[in-house]
């Protein structure tokens, strides 16, 4: 016997439905009847603002989301805002650091102990790369400054917060995707959805030999998107990324969001059945930005949640800026 639950149903159906499901969970010890019922998410970094809201609008649809955060302190806290929206029953917290394998591990861990399989991953997680001065940036005199400039006059870039925003923007998302593929594996519509940005377009990369690797269609390989990343930090530190070509404004960030492009594109070849997108959400208001962005969270959430659902058959391997498909 098993219940036919509305995913689509309204906040006060998918409220009813976890209640049936809490019941009903515990006459399914067999973690393979459990698949035929629930559908299981993963959203990184989503104590606040875009990530939160990806799982607010999953879970208020019914969908079981896993909330991490670095901090666990402010994913708990991120756990409780939800319940003004009767989605906290559908979200259970797991602490997770993308840059720690052992922390990554043990998401991993839990999920396949808890769930048994994993649905849908959306690689939020990341970094700047930058120490942002925010009076600088927000000075009345620079307000009406076109935006590279305006930025450039706020930012430092060193090799650390470079290095750092490498590790956690690309290889956290390659560190949790190769550590939860095998569970997504076990779903019958597997979904990730790398949130990425419009700066890792290749017209902002210069370099023509980066560029040619990240362009690359039967060519590109992750030891290849790792030999440029590594060349990039030794010119970083070598004080030569204007002359050798690389980006010089968020040049970390930029190379972070071009590497994690290529890298979805390669996923979608290694795993077919799979939908695998990345997507800029636009220029939302976040902390990140000191809320100089022009959208919401509602409207940068939009796109990505709308990927993390496409039907079977749906587009894979492609870059979105919102829901529109964008050149590389």
């Amino acid at each position: 016997m098993a219940f036919a639950f509305d995913r689509h149903a309204n906040a006060v159906g998918v409220h009813f439905c976890a209640l049936l499901e809490k019941i009903y969970f515990q006459h399914l010890p067999d973690l393979r009847l459990r698949h035929m019922i629930y559908r299981w998410k993963v959203v990184t970094g989503a104590n606040k603002e875009i990530g939160l809201e990806i799982v607010k609008r999953l879970a208020s649809n019914g969908i079981k989301v896993v909330l991490t955060a670095r901090d666990e302190k402010r994913g708990r806290e991120a756990v409780k805002k939800l319940t003004e929206f009767d989605a906290s029953d559908q979200v259970v917290f797991h602490q997770l650091d993308v840059a720690d394998s052992a922390s990554v591990a043990s998401l991993a861990d839990f999920i396949k102990t808890q769930f048994g399989k994993l649905d849908i991953l959306v690689n939020n997680a990341g970094v700047l790369g930058v120490k942002l001065d925010g009076e600088v940036l927000l000075s009345p005199s620079n307000i009406d400054v076109e935006f590279e400039a305006r930025w450039s006059k706020a930012i430092t870039e060193t090799y650390e917060l470079a290095e750092e925003c490498l590790q956690i923007n690309y290889y956290g998302a390659k560190r949790i995707a190769d550590a939860l593929i095998p569970l997504l594996q076990l779903s019958v519509s597997p979904r990730i959805v790398n949130v990425s940005a419009s700066l890792g377009k290749l017209e902002k990369v210069k370099n023509e030999w980066a560029k040619s690797v990240f362009s690359g269609a039967e060519t590109l390989t992750e030891e290849k998107i790792d030999e440029v990343l590594s060349e990039f930090l030794k010119d970083f530190k070598g004080g030569l990324l204007a002359s050798k070509d690389w980006p010089t404004f968020l040049s970390s960030y930029t190379l972070s969001k071009a590497a994690m492009n290529a890298y979805t594109r390669i996923l979608a070849s290694m795993y077919p059945s799979f939908r695998i997108n990345s997507v800029c959400p636009g220029y939302v208001k976040t902390d990140m930005n000191l809320n100089t962005g022009i959208l919401t969270v509602e409207e940068g959430a939009a796109s990505a949640v709308k990927l993390a659902l496409l039907p079977n058959g749906g587009p894979s391997g492609l870059f979105f800026i919102r829901s529109e498909v964008s050149k590389l």
